[in-house]
């Protein structure tokens, strides 16, 4: 009898672990997106127009990385988009945006 029970609750128990899983693979990718625009920021505030390869250099392929764009005078500001799985089939998915400010070290500001 205790095997039907257990039958029963089975796909709930599934369910929940996915759920663990993907709760995990989403923190991850908000991690991933972090550090990307605090490399890409950092970059472009050194030497500009290497943001997006110190983005990209610095996540996970998986998360199929994207640089939403920097800009800046004395501060340069840039934004990365992750784009996480869903494991779970109901959902399609997440993009995750993440936006770093770091100062320019190449800034002058006249004075």
């Amino acid at each position: 009898m205790s095997i039907l029970e257990f039958a029963g609750f089975l796909p709930f128990l599934l369910v929940i672990g996915m759920a663990a899983i993907q709760l995990g693979l989403v923190g991850y990718g908000a991690n991933q997106a972090g550090s990307a625009a605090r490399a890409a920021a950092r970059a472009e505030s050194l030497t500009p127009g290497t943001a997006a390869a110190a983005a990209t250099a610095s996540t996970s392929a998986w998360l199929q990385p994207s640089l939403g764009g920097c800009g800046g005078d004395a501060t340069i500001t840039c934004t990365v988009t992750v784009h996480v799985d869903a494991i779970i089939p109901l959902f399609d998915g997440w993009d995750l945006h993440r936006t770093a400010t770091m100062p320019n070290d190449k800034y002058d500001d006249g004075s």
